[in-house]
């Protein structure tokens, strides 16, 4: 993507400590360098921000997902969002590659929260006047805010890096879930390729039990997408079941890689070829693997920042 010609005069980068190097990468694309900001903890282990600089009148883009540790990072983006409200920022902007609590959008049983809601109010009640984020699980956690949300896919991304490969007109895209297939459907058309989906059951959190898979994956290059992975319990039965029902080959692609606990240990075990990510969370060494590739979405966040910046139509970048 080209760049748009905007204004930089009032554009401020800052970010916290959750994911330094996709900040980095933003700041380099667009060419403005990192505020100086320190983002710590006091003796106690309350979050302490210090700006360096006057942001008076500034539009301030905060880059901060909130990512493990969850809570940690989330505190740090809403009290460097307070302390730049209280600096007189002209406006303030969250840039969140990965929204937590996503996955508690609703009530299922009695007597639960809707954290994903509480987060979103709480991002508000901070300053933010406008959300970036990529991938939400549920697409309807836009409508939990009263302000701008611009809803990024990373199926972009993922469809640049396996267009670059032959795979001979035997790939098909693969939904882990019922839910997932309105993601799977964009990416497959980015690819041109058929669809199939698996059909599971979860008897307790964070377990998958595989029931059915409708479509025709015998002979051919499985490719599941999903938004998470976390345990990777789903993709790896999954990649089971494809591989008992004769799929060749089994890949996955994965916006945020969370990859909690055993996960990687399970993916190297699996039969799985190769897991694709990108860089919406940092992956530190311990959760790296020859099986895993991370794609960034610096681009991509940035040409939507750039839009921002500029008042110019951030839905032409999704089409």
């Amino acid at each position: 993507m080209e760049k748009n010609n905007c204004s930089t005069e009032n554009l401020c980068l800052m970010t916290g400590n959750a994911n330094i190097e996709l900040a980095k990468k933003i700041s380099e694309y667009i060419g403005v360098e990192l505020f100086d900001t320190f983002v710590g903890r006091f003796n106690n282990g309350e979050t302490q921000v210090m700006i360096s600089d006057s942001i008076r009148g500034k539009d301030i883009f905060i880059i901060q997902p909130t990512s493990q540790p969850v809570n940690d990072n989330l505190m740090d983006l809403l009290v460097l969002a307070d302390a730049c409200k209280r600096a007189s920022a002209r406006s303030i902007t969250a840039v969140v590659p990965y929204y937590a609590y996503a996955r508690q959008d609703r009530k299922t049983r009695g007597r639960e929260p809707i954290s994903a809601k509480l987060v979103a109010n709480l991002m508000v009640a901070a300053g933010m006047n406008r959300v970036v984020t990529v991938d939400l699980h549920a697409g309807q956690i836009q409508g939990f805010f009263d302000i701008p949300v611009d809803h990024l896919a990373a199926a972009p991304v993922f469809a640049d890096y396996f267009n670059g490969h032959d795979f001979g007109g035997e790939l098909v895209v693969v939904s882990p879930d019922l839910g997932g297939v309105t993601r799977a459907r964009i990416l497959a058309d980015f690819l041109k390729s058929p669809i199939a989906i698996i059909e599971k059951r979860r008897p307790r959190p964070g377990e998958a039990e595989v029931m059915n898979i409708i479509g025709d994956v015998k002979g051919k290059v499985a490719l599941m997408i999903d938004d998470i992975v976390d345990t990777a319990g789903s993709l790896c039965e999954g990649a089971k079941a494809l591989k008992r029902l004769g799929a060749k080959s089994v890949l996955a692609a994965c916006t945020h890689a969370v990859l909690s606990k055993n996960a990687v240990e399970k993916v190297n075990n699996s039969d799985i070829e190769k897991l694709v990510v990108t860089d919406t969370i940092a992956l530190p060494p311990e959760k790296q693997s020859e099986k895993i590739i991370v794609l960034s979405m610096a681009q991509s966040i940035g040409d939507v920042i750039i839009r921002i910046q500029s008042h110019s139509s951030v839905s032409q970048l999704f089409r």
